[in-house]
């Protein structure tokens, strides 16, 4: 894995709101997949938390949870510190090199562990192997819950992947009234699959299932897909008590987390 500079980070920021497609959707599905109620005690991981937008949401959805914010990069979690500052002793953010072994022992009792577009920079042995080591170690209900870029198997998926990704960044920009968000989405070279990068090593999503299902998960499924990216689950149990997060719930809170 090539590591990202902090410029990269910062065009990241800059860019997020106009480059991720569907933002929204894509994080309020994460959170609705959580398979743990609101009244439930329950301790997250988040690999990758860059600005603490998503980890804000979750902390807001589940009054009873607690969570560790992983990222690599210095700038990101001095952002996300202040960010989750308001949830107190609720919140940890601590450093993590994602291809390396240190940070496995933050899995151990967790209930559930997600990743925003994260874990497309590493291989695909070290996919199965971070997999591999969450099922191992996550609670008996626990959840593996990941959005992030796929690899389209045919050539017709990657162009349209491309050209849905175009779409999206050039309506979020015009949503939010800033047209010249889309030029600077297109001046990155930010589209992946216009523009392949050696840092971006995607996956099939029926690999990402396999290899999920081999590492010893109950249930496997993908519950989003759009432009080439992905939000897909893996699950130790199907036993669900007391009443989930609903995804109008999840969207109103990625919205104000997002609005932060």
């Amino acid at each position: 894995m090539t590591d990202w500079r902090e410029d990269d980070w910062s065009t990241y920021r800059d860019l997020a709101a106009v480059a991720v497609p569907r933002r929204l959707e894509m994080l309020a599905t994460l959170i609705a997949l959580v398979p743990f109620s609101r009244d439930e005690s329950s301790r997250i991981v988040e690999l990758g938390s860059g600005e603490g937008r998503l980890a804000a949401a979750l902390l807001e959805c589940f009054p009873r949870a607690t969570l560790v914010a992983l990222d690599g990069s210095d700038s990101m979690r001095k952002e996300s510190a202040v960010r989750l500052a308001p949830f107190g002793d609720r919140a940890r953010v601590a450093p993590f090199d994602l291809p390396a072994l240190d940070w496995w022992e933050v899995l151990f009792g967790a209930d559930v562990v997600v990743s925003s577009l994260a874990l497309h920079h590493l291989n695909d042995t070290k996919k199965q192997y971070v997999y591999k080591a969450i099922a191992g170690r996550i609670s008996a209900r626990g959840a593996l819950l990941i959005a992030d870029l796929i690899e389209p198997p045919h050539p017709v998926g990657r162009t349209l992947a491309a050209e849905a990704w175009d779409a999206s960044a050039r309506e979020q920009a015009a949503a939010l009234g800033a047209p010249d968000g889309f030029e600077r989405f297109l001046d990155a070279k930010w589209n992946h699959y216009r523009f392949p990068d050696p840092i971006d090593q995607p996956a099939q999503l029926f690999h990402h299932l396999m290899w999920l299902k081999h590492a010893g998960f109950a249930a496997v499924d993908c519950a989003w897909m759009f432009a080439g990216h992905a939000v897909f689950g893996a699950f130790k149990s199907t036993d669900i008590r007391g009443a989930r997060m609903s995804y109008a719930e999840a969207v109103e809170a990625v919205r104000n987390a997002l609005r932060r």
